[in-house]
């Protein structure tokens, strides 16, 4: 509890305790020879201990034009049953008013709290290495690009940067949810807002503070409340014509019976408070919010950013999931999948792998790192003495040309071979094929292929359990290698070869097939994608732990590239959902049903207080399910 809480809580049990003791003089009859203006001075005291608060608001409110709120509709209610008497319903009415008010605002405070640990990760300072060596503590906005900042342990990364000196294991827990530490080196990328565990770093700022990835997801987290879902914005509306319709209806209610004899002012005026006490609508105007908020603070516990609560509502709704290939549901790391030498020649795989690494052995393009890399995990070393490197050429378009033991080394794609008359057998493996001919004689090929992400194939499982109808996969890579990815993980449809705009063209025939109920997610990597991740219903970024584009273009992001947690964000906003609709319905129900009882006089203030104060704590109670998500 805040200390302004901890004073509404003590304020609380003193009435309490002034409004039993009260209740326990009047039922006994020790009050009754007490004069009537006594006991309105003496219920009056604990009235102003508990009300002057809410009595100040509605004054400060109805002086700038605010009139109806539930403050207004308090002070009304109450000051009528003072004016008939119903002085402990008076004080009951405040007193229960008040206990609501504070719970709703450790609610809140509850439900922020998951968000407020994300914006823990502000860091406060920032160390800056002078030309001297000395170190300056400065305001992290102050630092510059190309400053080299010292981290030690337990500090905050200021600003997104290179590791320049130092090894040591960074905790994201903050903007990942993954407990578990990464490890930082020289020449590793590191991001704002992460932890160093142990030992010393030091890093070059590569970025300004202010478009550093913590301030960018610290603006997301303060400017997601103002995207509001559409079942907020009814509500706000609601609310908004709800209060003076039935403020008006309790004043008619208090004239009209009396002055056509149906009853006495007394009656009229103590049904008019019970309306007025009831048709207060906290239950909806915090609970609805206050589900919303949960949704998103339990979606920031597990890693993921919801940039509001309208994509929260959205993404409730979706039944198709599309996904970009590579560096989402597959790694972008080429790896040697496959060696098959020719039938026809005497080389074995070991060979064919050595003649292959020896050919891509001078190239930096990713597919000869990763036959190179291959050849050194399965001998320890990429000598190769027999290559005459000055013969070495690449060929564009075809591939490379070279020289090893003497004689011609090619490696390459069919084109290749069929410029220099060399006879071959095609591949239709999945991947990107290197095919290999020496001296003259095609000896066999290499198989390329991009590593599918870990969890992948389940995340497609959970998906498809949390109700979403159809995985689609878009790709420029070749048919063959998407549809070997697709078959692997449990894609429905497949898309291949298609240049970026083309992505854009897929994704508007899928939407023309969805309709307001069902909507479309694009999930992506934020920089190549980001035209399709703003055109889909719902884009769904991986954050890539720090993707300026993944931030910028998404309307949820996941900070850590896990595809897993697609479902699990679904399975949030339809909780969410659920609950929210579960509190309107609830409120709205018992609100009518005593507000129809109160008009024909069927109910008591009692009554009404447990339909504003009781039907608010159980709605709120109800939300606040939405801050808890198991797997």
């Amino acid at each position: 509890m805040t200390k302004k809480q901890k004073k509404v809580r003590n304020r609380i049990i003193v009435v309490l305790v002034m409004f039993f003791a009260l209740l326990i003089l009047d039922k006994t009859g020790i009050m009754q020879p007490v004069p009537r203006f006594v006991q309105f001075a003496i219920y009056l005291v604990p009235y102003v201990i508990i009300g002057y608060d809410v009595i100040r608001k509605a004054a400060i409110n109805i002086s700038h034009g605010q009139v109806f709120d539930e403050n207004f509709l308090m002070m009304i209610a109450t000051f009528g049953a003072f004016g008939i008497g119903e002085y402990s319903e008076a004080l009951a009415v405040m007193l229960f008013y008040q206990v609501g008010e504070l719970f709703q605002a450790v609610a809140v405070g509850k439900s922020r709290q998951s968000i407020s640990d994300m914006m823990s990760i502000a860091p406060d300072f920032a160390n800056v290495i002078a030309e001297d060596g000395s170190v300056n503590e400065v305001d992290p906005e102050e630092v510059s690009i190309g400053d080299i900042l010292l981290i030690r342990a337990g500090e905050k990364i200021p600003v997104d940067g290179v590791v320049t000196e130092g090894e040591s294991y960074l905790d994201t827990a903050a903007l990942t949810g993954e407990s578990v530490p990464r490890r930082a080196v020289e020449g590793d990328n590191v991001i704002s807002g992460c932890i160093n565990g142990e030992g010393l770093l030091k890093i070059r700022a590569e970025k300004a503070y202010e478009d550093s990835t913590v301030a960018r997801i610290l603006e997301l987290v303060e400017n997601a409340s103002n995207k509001k879902s559409r079942m907020e914005n009814f509500i706000t509306r609601f609310a908004r014509y709800y209060t003076p319709v039935v403020t008006i209806g309790a004043v008619l209610l208090a004239i009209l019976p009396p002055l056509f004899g149906y009853m006495a002012f007394a009656d009229s005026i103590k049904r008019a408070c019970i309306f007025l006490i009831v048709s207060c609508p906290c239950a909806l105007v915090i609970s609805v919010p206050l589900g919303f908020f949960g949704g998103i603070g339990a979606s920031s516990k597990i890693g993921v950013l919801v940039k509001g609560s309208n994509f929260l509502e959205a993404a409730s709704k979706i039944t198709t999931v599309v996904f970009d290939k590579t560096g989402t549901l597959t790694k972008g790391e080429f790896r040697v999948t496959d060696v098959v030498p020719s039938k026809n020649s005497t080389v074995n795989k070991d060979e064919l792998l050595k003649l292959a690494a020896a050919g891509e052995s001078l190239s930096n393009h990713p597919i000869a790192k990763s036959i190179l890399a291959a050849y050194t995990e399965a001998n320890g070393n990429a000598t190769f003495e027999e290559l005459d490197g000055s013969q070495t050429k690449e060929i564009a378009g075809r591939g490379i040309s070279t020289v090893y033991g003497g004689k011609e080394l090619l490696l390459g794609n069919t084109k290749l071979l069929e410029d220099k008359k060399i006879t071959y057998e095609a591949s239709d493996k999945a991947g990107t094929i290197v095919y290999v001919a020496y001296d003259g004689k095609y000896a066999g090929c290499v198989v390329i292929s991009d590593v599918i992400k870990e969890g992948a194939a389940d995340a497609i499982s959970r998906m498809k359990k949390a109700g979403v109808k159809k995985a689609v996969m878009l790709t420029g890579d070749r048919k063959a290698a998407a549809e070997y990815v697709a078959g692997q993980i449990g894609i429905d449809e497949v898309h291949s070869e298609l240049l970026p705009a083309d992505k854009v063209g897929e994704v508007e025939k899928l939407l023309l097939k969805s309709d307001n109920n069902n909507k479309l997610a694009f999930v992506g990597d934020g920089i190549n994608d980001a035209p399709v991740l703003m055109r889909a219903d719902v884009g769904i970024a991986m954050g890539s732990l720090g993707s300026d584009a993944a931030i910028e273009a998404a309307d949820i992001v996941i900070m850590d590239d896990d595809v897993r947690k697609i479902s699990s964000v679904v399975k949030i906003a339809r909780k969410t959902i659920r609950i929210v609709k579960e509190n309107i319905v609830f409120a709205l129900a018992v609100k009518l049903a005593i507000l129809i009882l109160g008009a024909l006089g069927l109910t008591t203030m009692w009554l009404a207080v447990f339909g504003d104060v009781g039907v608010a704590v159980i709605a709120i109670l109800n939300s606040m399910r939405a801050l808890k998500y198991k797997d």
